[in-house]
């Protein structure tokens, strides 16, 4: 078999943690000896054993490690955070080679878990799948590098290119597999965020209903405090942030977040930037996601569109990139577009 192959096992086990380890990385290891593979693992939930962990601990017979390969689909740690670093563990298990898809450009690692492989004679190959690597973990990425949240823009709008009737009813646009697939991407990422307009007239409760997983942190901007306090986002049900300009006050379960008059949807991102939100899924009204549109602050936007027609109402976002990717669902379009 060759490293390639097993990379690409080491990616397929990365994936298994996503939606349970941020603000951590998803990833996953392989460690071979003699063509064998004789351990795998990955990261299953923050806070507890890294992948290089959880590979190493499968070994049966842990003098197999030495001269074995590692193939690894990020840098392995080198700081002491949650847990121990990883770097120290494969160099004190004396593996012999170690491959890894991509660098860690968080600074606390920054090729500093290489140099302790490196110090320990341990031969490091690093650039394998790294397009794919950087891709599985581009939330993980974005937040480090570009300082912010990675930001997904999602709505479902009709064939004739509306997102709601005149009274700002949508109510169903896309079909029951699309919303399904809706719940599953909630599910996946850190938090959800909708502006007043959609809070007021859908009532949405912003949860994960159709899947298993865990709710997103719900968002919800009302600059006045005008939203009726019985809407289910102030249920107190889930954790969730309300964005003002008017008071700073913690419930249990929800919090109101004060913020300059006239703030921007930069404000917003740097708010969660500093709580540690990796990603945030937006999905409504229209007059928000145009203006993530127009900022160019947002990576992927996730577009349905219906073979239902409304004849007037009110009009879809502007999305001017192409689309990447296009697909069906049941009788739905679903277009994928990258802010590349």
């Amino acid at each position: 078999m060759s490293d390639e192959l097993y990379m690409r096992r080491a990616l397929e086990l990365a994936e298994l943690g996503r939606g349970r380890v941020s603000p951590n990385p998803m990833v996953g290891c392989v460690i071979v000896k003699g063509d064998i593979i004789i351990g795998e693992g990955y990261h299953q939930k923050y806070g507890e054993a890294h992948a290089e962990v959880n590979a190493v601990n499968e070994v049966k017979d842990q003098d197999l490690l030495k001269g074995a390969t590692a193939y690894v689909t990020l840098e392995p740690c080198a700081h002491y955070g949650k847990t121990p670093p990883c770097a120290i563990l494969l160099a004190e298990k004396r593996v012999g080679k170690v491959v890894i898809a991509a660098t860690d450009s968080n600074p606390l690692v920054g090729g500093k878990g290489i140099q302790i492989l490196k110090d320990a004679g341990i031969e490091v190959k690093t650039g394998l799948l790294e397009e794919e690597a950087r891709s599985q973990n581009c939330r993980f990425f974005t937040q480090i590098e570009k300082n912010r949240p990675y930001v997904i823009l999602k709505w479902a709008q009709t064939q004739d290119g509306f997102v709601a009737r005149k009274d700002f009813s949508s109510k169903w646009i896309s079909n029951s597999s699309s919303r399904q697939l809706v719940h599953k991407w909630r599910s996946e990422e850190d938090s959800i965020l909708v502006g007043k307009n959609t809070a007021k007239y859908d009532d949405p409760a912003l949860n994960v209903r159709d899947w298993s997983g865990k709710n997103p942190l719900r968002l919800v901007i009302d600059s006045r405090l005008e939203l009726a306090k019985n809407l289910k986002l102030f249920d107190q049900a889930v954790p969730t942030l309300c964005y003002n300009t008017q008071k700073s006050e913690e419930r249990a379960n929800l919090e109101f977040v004060k913020l300059k008059q006239g703030f921007s949807i930069k404000s917003i991102l740097e708010d969660l930037q500093k709580r540690k939100i990796q990603s945030v899924i937006v999905e409504g009204g229209s007059y928000l996601l145009n203006k993530f549109l127009e900022s160019e602050l947002w990576d992927e936007a996730r577009v349905f569109t219906s073979q239902n027609k409304f004849e007037e109402g009110i009009e879809a976002p502007l999305i001017t990139k192409p689309a990447s990717e296009i697909m069906t669902v049941l009788e739905d379009r679903l277009a994928i577009h990258y802010n590349v």
